[in-house]
């Protein structure tokens, strides 16, 4: 910034001083009139830009942040509804993939992007899990983020190997009671959402089971397969094919209804735990600010896709169910979530990470 010289200075501060000393006449009825309307007036052209902004979005590719690295389940939906997505815009939909610091980097990277509707990220629990799990999280789950709609809900299955000698959930808990501190329940990591379904469960069955976090969903269905720890909370898309396939034994589901994937199947609340529901999910979401017009349209093209019938069918075949919502109900999901996960987290005693 070029600096101003002293002389300027002094003059154009003299001269403030010299025009708030002068007496000022009363202003007229329609002075006053014509100077309140020009607040209202700006407002109005303001709307008419964005109402037109929104007419012409998008006029360029929209980038979906992904941030898992390729190939796991938030690929996979975004590989479903990413095409649809784009053609119903008229715009290409750009996958960009920003894994690391358990969807840190992908999420604030979304936080901080322009709210003009060309950056938008499919966030997962962890989304809303974060703030409680660590000191430093750049971000705010509702206050920085915009919902358009959720995107798919999951079960968990609580599965345990076939050498364990129990049939049910009931059965489960019976020995976890007799022989408290002494059963291992495998998941993939700690803080991760199979983990807090696992917390959960402990509390409102009065267990005592140990957690044993894995680098991931696959090492530790691994594990249970191979025997290394008894019981398993994992994802239904990893652990089904499993269960169908006789190398695992799986007692119920962790959601509040019954999965259209595997119908045969108890809840874990039908099993033995009333009130229980612990349910994956995928959101998508654009930066605070973004204007209504574009959430408006983003929603109303998503919902259209999520309700159709190959799209249903393609995400059932990934152990996932459709949900289409209304902007305000995803955003309301998003805040319920965040509330009770910090409850959840702080209550089992996890120490958030720095």
């Amino acid at each position: 910034m070029q600096k101003m010289p002293a002389g300027a200075r002094g003059a154009i501060m003299g001269r403030s001083q010299q025009e708030t000393s002068i007496p000022m006449k009363r202003p007229s009825t329609f002075a006053l009139l014509r100077a309140s309307a020009r607040p209202a007036a700006a407002i109005a052209a303001l709307a008419l830009c964005g109402a037109a902004g929104a007419q012409q979005y998008p006029d360029k590719p929209i980038h979906m942040v992904v941030p898992f690295a390729p190939g796991g389940g938030t690929d996979t939906v975004v590989r479903i509804i990413g095409p649809r997505l784009g053609a119903a815009l008229g715009q290409p939909i750009v996958a960009d993939y920003k894994p690391g610091a358990g969807t840190l980097i992908g999420t604030e990277f979304t936080a901080h992007a322009p709210p003009d509707g060309y950056t938008l990220l499919i966030g997962s629990a962890s989304h809303a899990l974060n703030p409680a799990l660590h000191t430093k999280v750049n971000y705010s789950p509702t206050k920085d983020f915009q919902a358009i709609s959720m995107a798919v809900s999951f079960p968990f299955i609580l599965a345990v190997t076939n050498s364990l000698p129990v049939k049910n959930v009931k059965e489960l808990i019976a020995l976890a009671k007799k022989e408290p501190g002494t059963l291992g329940y495998g998941t993939a990591g700690l803080g991760s959402t199979p983990h807090l379904a696992g917390e959960v469960f402990k509390t409102m069955t009065g267990t005592d089971m140990i957690h044993v976090p894995f680098k991931g969903g696959g090492p530790s269905l691994t594990a249970a397969i191979g025997g290394q720890v008894p019981v398993l909370f994992g994802t239904a898309v990893e652990t089904l094919p499993q269960v169908k396939g006789g190398k695992i034994r799986g007692l119920a589901v962790s959601s509040a209804k019954r999965s259209a994937a595997a119908p045969e199947m108890p809840t874990i609340a039908e099993a033995g735990v009333p009130g229980y529901d612990v349910t994956g999910w995928y959101v998508i979401l654009a930066p605070a600010g973004t204007p209504k017009p574009i959430v408006d349209r983003l929603n109303t093209e998503l919902v259209k896709i999520l309700q159709m019938p190959e799209v249903k069918t393609q995400l059932l075949n990934t152990a996932t169910e459709a949900w289409a919502t209304t902007a305000a109900e995803a955003q309301d999901f998003v805040g319920r979530e965040t509330v009770r996960w910090a409850q959840v987290i702080k209550k089992a005693g996890i120490t958030p990470e720095s």
